[in-house]
């Protein structure tokens, strides 16, 4: 079975790796397509699909939006569409200051504690303009305050630490329709991640089609069997079509590899053909 990987990330974002590198990789694990998301930014697009033409590998257009939902924060994944449309480019630019301004106030806190560090030192080390707390949890483990990047999460950035500075988030509504307005196929990333309860979930899924979400990631990194039949079956009964991937961030998520996840992922080259499908059904409606 060929298979696919519809969820990394690069240097664009917080993976740890170029997009040629993680095209390179790719090749190496013998994947058929790929596509780069990287969080609220398209920056790397045009590099992996140079990169992917080299390697024979199919690269999609994509991104990763960071967006709201009764007060959650939902990821929202995007496919196929235009990088350059002007109101995409637009939405990133908003979204990419208030992440710039959020920065500056998580390393302020640090410089504050005695943890030395700038976000233009974090920009120059890690070759990206796009800096998120993984780069800051990379500094903890630095300074010995953290064993892990996972660690520094825990104890220093996850919400209700001391260094934990909320995002401003679009709404899930307003990140649908940019993305549509692109021509791409809006698909909901990681949907067990966000702990709904089961009532909730189901209200949530049909909202989701309602503002024209069009997919559903039904496997990704650490889904057992269980989960994964569920998706597929939410998927059906909501007229989902169906995504997978790894979510692979190089050295910030070491347990997690491209096209395998943790071990086991196998996304079929048929979730590529069904988002194909999807998004010839949005342009002819």
């Amino acid at each position: 079975m060929q298979t696919i990987d519809l969820h990394t990330h690069s240097t664009f974002s917080d993976g740890s790796c170029t997009p040629t590198e993680i095209l390179q990789r790719a090749h190496e694990k013998g994947l058929a397509a790929l596509a780069v998301t990287d969080h609220d930014n398209v920056g790397g697009v045009a590099e992996a699909m140079n990169a992917g033409e080299a390697l024979d590998i199919e690269v999609i257009p994509g991104v990763e939006f960071g967006s709201g939902y009764r007060g959650r924060s939902i990821h929202l994944l995007g496919y196929l569409f235009d990088p350059d449309e002007e109101n995409l480019r637009d939405t990133i630019d908003s979204v990419q200051n208030a992440r710039v301004e959020r920065n500056e106030v998580i390393a302020s806190r640090m410089r504050e504690d005695g943890i030395p560090v700038t976000v233009e030192e974090l920009i120059r080390k890690h070759g990206t303009t796009s800096i998120g707390r993984p780069h800051f949890a990379k500094v903890f483990v630095e300074h010995g305050k953290a064993e892990s990047v996972r660690d520094a999460f825990q104890k220093f950035l996850n919400p209700g630490r001391a260094y934990y500075y909320p995002r401003t988030f679009i709404p899930l509504a307003q990140a649908a329709g940019v993305l549509r307005h692109a021509g791409g196929v809006p698909v909901l990333a990681h949907p067990f991640q966000y702990r709904f309860s089961e009532e909730e979930r189901q209200e949530w899924l049909q909202y989701c089609r309602s503002i024209g979400i069009e997919g559903l990631e039904c496997r990704y990194s650490g889904y057992d069997g269980e989960q994964t039949a569920y998706l597929d079956a939410m998927a059906e009964k909501y007229g989902f079509c169906r995504t997978g991937g790894s979510d692979f961030h190089g050295t910030f998520k070491p347990d997690i590899d491209i096209g395998t996840g943790k071990g086991s992922l196998a996304v079929p080259l048929s979730f590529l053909e069904e988002l194909k499908r999807r998004r010839e059904e949005i342009l002819h409606r």
